[in-house]
């Protein structure tokens, strides 16, 4: 059945279409083309860095904007590609993304897993769900704690302020924009509540999003809390 399904509706590649070997991949000339984080990266955003080191290291951006999360990995870096694909999950319905996509954020996070450790998606506002149908954060979470085999709850978290696009805003509007807009569900809090904490997300800008969640997990009783995205924004260099 299996055999004759792909001989109907045969693999087609995540970002062009083209035909591949099996479901849910990318071909080879777009597997080159998109960015994939490899190498020396910062401890806690997973921005890539430049160099070799047997230690710990972080960007610039981390050195100088406090965490209150204590590591982080990103599987992608956004742009060319990668970013098409994380707007296509995020815009266009191609929810058949989030599967591959969370395999590729699970080989750069399994470093960082806890024991009891729970998936935890960054929330959307009601009207923004409704809007979408759908939290690609939560997709995402729901696949990396299966390739991870731990827990995961999707609505941990409660968004209960509408904020507008942060697209354009900088890092301290960003911060201000999301500052006591996310609060843990009073109804989930038993999920939280003394044990760590994976944040999960599509992008990461500035953090101000994770970091309103992770206080947000901290304030429910989390013991700590690490990061995971499937992209991270990085400068170029």
């Amino acid at each position: 059945m299996q055999t004759l399904v792909q001989l109907v509706y045969p693999p087609r590649c995540l970002s062009c279409g083209g035909l591949v070997e099996t479901d849910f991949g990318l071909c080879t000339g777009c597997w080159k083309e998109t960015p994939f984080i490899a190498g020396l990266a910062c401890d806690l955003c997973g921005v890539p860095l430049p160099g070799q080191s047997d230690g710990v290291e972080h960007c610039d951006d981390c050195m100088t904007v406090q965490r209150p999360w204590v590591q982080g990995r990103a599987a992608l870096v956004y742009k060319d590609r990668a970013r098409r694909m994380v707007l296509a999950l995020k815009h266009g319905d191609r929810q058949d993304i989030a599967k591959p996509a969370a395999r590729w954020m699970a080989r750069q996070t399994r470093a960082m897993l806890r024991e009891n450790m729970v998936a935890v998606p960054v929330p959307l506002h009601l009207h923004r769900m409704l809007a979408r149908r759908y939290n690609q954060s939560a997709l995402l979470a729901e696949h990396l704690a299966e390739a991870l085999d731990i827990d995961w709850c999707a609505d941990a978290l409660h968004r209960h302020e509408a904020t507008p696009s942060l697209d354009g805003k900088g890092r301290n509007e960003r911060f201000e924009t999301l500052q006591g807009t996310i609060r843990a569900s009073e109804w989930r809090t038993r999920m939280i509540e003394g044990r760590p904490v994976l944040l999960v997300d599509d992008v990461m800008t500035s953090g101000a999003t994770l970091a309103a969640c992770a206080e947000a997990c901290l304030a429910a009783g989390a013991t700590e809390v690490c990061v995971s995205v499937l992209a991270r924004v990085a400068k170029d260099a």
